[in-house]
């Protein structure tokens, strides 16, 4: 994983932690105990999902630019199914509370997107290469 992977990964694990420990009390202060455990399993989704996902996407940049690009949107496509997947599945159950459960998700989902983008808008990444050379020009 590259300096820059890191450091998105940080930039958004980080918050959507903290975001996600405040939804864990907020949920036990309005819905006990199964609420708590609800907004820590939907906040375990997000990071494990996003996890792996920044994790594949850094592996597929090594290969090439394409293979990255197809990585990043596969890899947003299975999340999206697969936690919608888990939202319908878990959308009755009784051993947390449902709602708790979906609503960190959501925002935890949010809040590691914000992240992403905020890391992506704040490294500096050449888009050019410098060493590329132009045929027919400044050759001696």
């Amino acid at each position: 994983m590259q300096a820059n992977d890191v450091r998105v990964l940080k930039s958004a694990a980080l918050p959507t932690l903290v975001v996600g420990a405040v939804a864990v009390i907020v949920a036990f202060l309005v819905a006990g105990g199964k609420g708590a455990l609800g907004a820590a399993v939907g906040l375990a989704l997000v990071a494990v999902f996003f996890t792996i996902s920044v994790v594949a996407v850094s592996y597929a940049a090594r290969v090439s630019p394409q293979m990255m690009a197809i990585a990043a949107m596969l890899s947003y496509l299975v999340k999206v199914l697969v936690i919608l997947a888990m939202l319908r599945t878990f959308g009755d159950t009784t051993a947390w509370n449902p709602k708790a459960f979906a609503w960190t998700v959501v925002v935890g989902t949010i809040v590691w997107t914000a992240g992403e983008v905020r890391a992506f808008m704040k490294t500096k990444m050449l888009y050019v290469d410098p060493e590329t050379k132009v045929p027919g020009q400044g050759q001696s």
